[in-house]
Order: C-alpha cells, then structure tokens, then sequence
C-alpha cells in the first residue's frame, strides 16, 4: 500500500515551506457571524422597546373600564350600535321606519242571558225602606222601665205612676205631627204645666198645642223610649216620686232609668 505523505503543519510554514492561500481574505466566516450577531441583537433591542412602551398602555386601559364594559362575573349581551341612518321611528340596521304594531281593541261580549223559564219562580224586588209610619190613633198603656209593675195613671188631674193599668189615645202630635200626643177617654190631653203633667181639656192656644206635644227619643233601655218636650229642647219625662214631670236632662242611670219608658197593648 503506498504510504501517506504527512501534510506539514500550517502553522509554520517557514519551517516546512508551505505558504497559506493569499486568494482569500482571512477572517470573512468571523465577520458574517459578527455581523449576523450584531443584526440579531439589534432586532432583540427593537422588540424589547416596543414591548416596553406598549406594556403600560394596556395596563392602563385595563384599569380604566370603559362606560359601555361590564365587571367581571356579570353577564352582559351587547346592545346594537345606532348607525348614522337610525333616528326617531328606524329599527337599528334598517333604513325604513319601523311603525309601532297597533294592538287590537278587544270587542266587549255580552254574555247571553240565560231564556226564561216558564217554570222558575221570578225573583221577588228587595222592598224598599218604608218611612217610620206616624202613631195612628191607637190606645196604648205607659209602662215604667225600672217599675215594670207600674203604668200612667190618671189621680185627678194628675198623672202618676200606679198599678192600675190606664190606657191612652196615641195620636199625632198637636204642635208637631212627628211627635206624639196623648188623648184620655173623655176627650182630655197630657200636657206639662208648671213642669206637671196634667190632664187638661184644650184651649185653643198655640202653648196647650205644644205643652201636650212629646217626640220619642232613643234609650238606653232596649225596646224603651225617653219623650222630650217640643217647646222645651232637653227636658224629658220622668217619673220622681212616682209623680210624673218634666225634668232637664242628667247623666245618671237613676235619671236614663226614671225617664225610660214602653208602649204596651
């Protein structure tokens, strides 16, 4: 086999007598790769800088919420954005006004009235309130509330309160058809005379007519009345040592007792 030739080394060539290339510039590979070097460091540094300046405006916008952005963990839809053609009466989006749906007026119906039947009963009308009758002409008797055993009864020309048991004409009042008036069998009225109640023939006089008008007023007592004179306001009828007279008004249940009254049959 032939033998290789050992090159000389390179690195002395003064020695060996071998010379280097002169055809190629020593160094080219290193400045390519300095100058690649250089181009990338470069571009980093650009890069680096925008990133820098762009940083805080992000963060900027956001910390600042826009009026129309939503905090987080909230659900929001987005609202359409009003184009410049939209205005009073155009749907978003569309260039023709949207005119608003008329709702229909719902027709009222009569219900049908259910036929007449020839036989169901017809339907009595609710009476109407009656004005409160005046006292006919009736006789009555005058009991005592707090004496049931005891009525008006005539002692002469007076009336007191006994246990016989007279009657009276119950008519209109003389002086006041509203009010009651009291007749006896012959013809005589009750009437109060020097604050008495008397049985006394008429006169005449506008003052008998009024002496002998007494209006019924409510009780204490159920089913009683209290009689106020028509000419004296405020007195009523009481019975006072069984003598009956016409005494101003008290608040004392001797007197709403003494001044109670009933009509009986």
């Amino acid at each position: 086999m032939p033998k290789q030739k050992p090159q000389p080394p390179q690195d002395r060539p003064w020695e060996n007598g071998w010379a280097p290339d002169g055809s190629r510039t020593p160094g080219t590979r290193r400045l390519w790769l300095a100058g690649a070097l250089a181009l990338v460091t470069v571009v980093a540094c650009v890069t680096a800088l925008a990133t820098t300046q762009r940083a805080p405006e992000e963060q900027s916008q956001r910390a600042t919420p826009s009026a129309g952005a939503s905090l987080p963990g909230l659900i929001t839809f987005a609202s359409p954005s009003a184009s410049p053609s939209d205005g009073p009466g155009r749907s978003p989006g569309s260039g023709a006004p949207s005119s608003p749906t008329p709702t229909p007026t719902p027709t009222p119906t009569k219900s049908p009235s259910p036929p007449p039947s020839s036989g169901a009963p017809k339907p009595k009308p609710k009476p109407e309130p009656k004005p409160e009758p005046k006292p006919e002409a009736t006789w009555r008797s005058v009991r005592s509330v707090n004496y049931p055993d005891r009525y008006w009864q005539l002692h002469g020309d007076s009336v007191v309160l006994g246990t016989a048991r007279t009657t009276f004409r119950l008519v209109e009042g003389l002086a006041d058809a509203s009010c009651y008036s009291f007749a006896t069998a012959d013809g005589a009225h009750l009437r109060h005379r020097e604050f008495l109640l008397r049985a006394e023939h008429k006169d005449g006089t506008r003052l008998f007519e009024q002496d002998a008008t007494f209006c019924p007023r409510a009780s204490a007592h159920s089913g009683a009345i209290m009689l106020e004179s028509v000419n004296y306001p405020g007195r009523y009828l009481r019975h006072r040592n069984f003598q009956l007279r016409l005494d101003p008004y008290q608040h004392s249940d001797v007197y709403r007792a003494d001044s109670a009254f009933r009509l009986v049959d």
